[in-house]
């Protein structure tokens, strides 16, 4: 059987609190077939402290938002 993970980088994007949060560079295994990303506990735990940690964004960023109706 032929594998079909693959070893990425991607760019991990969470809302919490009613803010949108984006991580770039996230280490994850990612499925050729249907683009499905998978993280490990350790890359999960990283990401939440990032954000509930009160840490420093390394830049801010603008995000239009439309409703769908």
């Amino acid at each position: 059987m032929k594998e079909t993970m693959v070893d990425k980088t991607v760019t991990y994007t969470l809302e919490y609190k009613g803010k949108l949060y984006v991580v770039e560079q996230v280490p994850a295994r990612v499925c050729q077939e249907t683009g499905e990303e998978f993280f490990s506990p350790d890359t999960v735990e990283h990401i939440q402290r990032l954000i509930k940690g009160g840490k420093r964004p390394d830049r801010i960023i603008e995000t239009p938002v439309f409703k769908y109706a």
